[in-house]
């Protein structure tokens, strides 16, 4: 099957992704330019289990695979709950399945996958939530019942209330007690996280948003320890920026060299390729595609590697060259 990344380059189905069929069960505006799916099985067959912080990649009308957190329960065994915000100025997904789809409708999608999975005995959980980002983060809390042994709080920032998903189940009795919203319209500036962060190491963090929110929390997380903050980001392929260029990577054990253009990722190119890696997240941010650095230097765009890290090793996914080559341990 040929698909169309969010680049718009066409490339193979993974092998190996199962594949799965859904319907669209319910479908409905929440917020300012935010709608909740539900959807259910497209066949007689079950839906995949899925955990806490899982994500599902849905093939949309236009033909685009995009990420979505799933935002339920993982005890709804019969239904996936995604959210999607309706972007004008993004790259055409999230339009396509807002203004594309109706209640009834089948997608295909790839099985739920996990790069945000929440630590077994964590102590204390701390969500940082910016915008869209608080999916990921319902289906954890919801997930930790209505009378939950894990301490936790949630940090929750938007740009205004009428934006804000899911404002008013966060607010009922069960979560109100938790959650700390705070709307960068309000007047009131920026949320300072610092006391939220200022003691190291008190339970984990688990933070999902724009990549300035993330960047902030890894700034001042520095004095925790690396295992005790987690990041998920939707920024698949990481962050564009204009004046990304060209380069090259070779191969260390086979010689090939390939051309990596502006707008795609050194993983999406040595995939087509059919050159094996693993990844999951594809947003810099769990770490699966580590690879070691034989040769150039790195443009880093990752929430992962700590800096005594980077002068040998990248993530594929997001991470350019400041040089204009790179070689890997491949």
């Amino acid at each position: 099957m040929q698909l169309l990344d969010e680049a718009g380059q066409s490339h193979l189905a993974d092998a190996g992704v199962e594949s799965v069929l859904l319907r669209i069960a319910k479908r409905d505006q929440i917020a300012d330019g935010i709608y909740v799916f539900e959807l259910v099985s497209g066949t007689v067959e079950p839906l995949p289990g899925f955990t806490p912080g899982s994500h599902i990649r849905v093939h949309t009308p236009n033909g685009v695979l995009r990420k979505y957190s799933l935002c339920n329960a993982p005890e709804d065994a019969d239904r996936y709950v995604i959210t999607v915000k309706r972007d004008e100025h993004g790259r055409g997904g999230s339009m396509s399945l807002v203004d594309d789809t109706a209640v009834g409708q089948i997608l295909q999608a790839q099985a739920p996958d996990n790069a945000f999975a929440l630590v077994d005995d964590p102590g204390r959980l701390i969500f940082i939530a910016g915008g869209i980002g608080i999916t990921p983060i319902l289906s954890m809390i919801r997930s930790l019942g209505a009378d939950p042994v894990v301490p936790w709080a949630l940090y929750y920032l938007t740009h205004g209330e009428a934006s804000t998903a899911y404002r008013a189940l966060l607010s009922t009795p069960r979560y109100q007690p938790h959650v700390t919203f705070h709307h960068s319209d309000s007047g009131r500036g920026r949320f300072d996280l610092w006391p939220v962060l200022e003691k190291p190491n008190q339970g984990h963090v688990y933070c999902c948003g724009p990549r300035s929110l993330m960047t902030d929390v890894r700034d001042m997380s520095g004095h925790w320890s690396n295992s005790r903050i987690h990041f998920e980001s939707f920024i698949e392929g990481g962050e564009k920026k204009p004046d990304d260029k060209p380069f090259t990577v070779t191969l260390a054990r086979s010689g090939r060299t390939f051309e990596i253009p502006a707008g795609q990722s050194i993983l999406a190119v040595l995939r087509t390729a059919g050159v094996a890696i693993p990844y999951s997240c594809e947003s810099g941010t769990c770490g699966t595609c580590r690879t070691r650095l034989s040769q150039g230097v790195a443009d880093h765009r990752d929430m992962v590697l700590m800096p005594e890290e980077k002068g040998d090793q990248i993530m594929v996914c997001v991470s350019r060259a400041k040089s204009d080559g790179l070689v890997l341990d491949l």
